[in-house]
């Protein structure tokens, strides 16, 4: 009689060499791809931080500081009150106001317009496209300065074209009654690339189909930018028309380098000039602090009246 044979349960299946690897290296792809997106997200909010937020919140309270022989003590509203009563603080509104009038019925007008006929070409679209950004890429500087020499009442590029048909020569940047608009001019030259391609943009994802319909109810070129064009693109007008007037409200390049800031009796003084002159020709940061603070008030109310607005439209 043979002996009994004990069975020995089967060992459990071991887990395969390679699966351990699999998840740690899983895992430390995982890590890595986190820790990257962390790293560039806090890279931005330090940007931010340090470049934009600090300033504003260091020019509150500065609005409502004095320094004097390095020491600083709080002002309360005196600053406020100085800037309301300072008869350049209502001229460079004007003056603002004014460009900000005249650069939406250029600088906004203009670029859409441009990019209508461009959508009209079928050939050659990517060289107008460069050239119409073509001053975008030009350092700002040299545009405006460019432009001083076209504005020379000597021997300047536009007063030649008026001499061909017999106009008299004109003082461009040193009269009051041409000088804004020649800054107005210039600074719509310099910046309606970016707009024009933003524009095109959308045109180009306008459906096809509106346009055929309407051709065949016999419309126009004007019936169809009024009737198609316009409403597909009523978005990115909305949008663009309040980035035009923030832009505007904060002028200062323009003016500063064409009629040295301020031009003839004041004509092209603006609101970013004059805290320019508080803070570095007066020495006075407080000042420059609460005008500032007051245009940075006027945009940010008038951004979210224009936001709401457009939310109650679209609703």
């Amino acid at each position: 009689m043979s002996a009994p044979t004990v069975s020995k349960s089967s060992p459990a299946p071991a887990r395969a060499p390679h699966q351990l690897p699999v998840r740690r290296g899983s895992l430390a792809r995982a890590v890595q791809r986190n820790l990257s997106a962390h790293g560039f997200l806090i890279g931005a909010v330090l940007c931010f931080s340090f470049f934009s937020w600090y300033p504003m919140v260091r020019e509150f309270f500065l609005a409502f500081q004095k320094n004097k022989d390095g020491r600083t003590t709080w002002a309360g509203w005196s600053n406020l009150s100085y800037v309301f009563n300072d008869p350049a603080f209502w001229q460079a509104w004007r003056n603002t106001l004014l460009f900000t009038g005249l650069a939406l019925v250029l600088g906004f007008a203009v670029p859409f317009l441009v990019a209508v006929l461009l959508n009209e070409f079928r050939h050659g679209q990517g060289y107008l496209r460069m050239l119409v950004y073509l001053p975008v890429m030009l350092p700002p500087v040299a545009s405006v300065l460019l432009f001083k020499y076209f504005y020379d009442p000597g021997y300047g590029l536009f007063n030649r074209i008026l001499g061909i048909f017999g106009i008299p020569d004109q003082q461009w940047l040193q009269s009051t009654s041409t000088a804004m608009i020649s800054v107005v001019i210039a600074a719509t030259w310099m910046n309606m690339g970016g707009a024009t391609l933003i524009y095109l943009a959308a045109l180009q994802g306008i459906p096809g189909e509106l346009y055929e319909a309407a051709e065949l109810d016999g419309a126009g070129l004007w019936r169809k930018i009024w009737h198609v064009t316009i409403p597909q693109t009523r978005l990115i007008l909305s949008l663009m028309f309040l980035m035009q007037i923030i832009a505007t409200m904060q002028v200062f390049t323009e003016p500063f380098l064409l009629t040295n800031g301020a031009g003839p009796e004041g004509s092209t003084m603006t609101v970013v000039y004059l805290i320019y002159q508080y803070a570095f020709n007066f020495n006075n940061y407080g000042g420059a602090a609460a005008l500032g603070l007051v245009l940075l008030v006027l945009l940010a109310g008038f951004s979210a009246v224009y936001v709401r607005l457009s939310r109650t439209q679209e609703d």
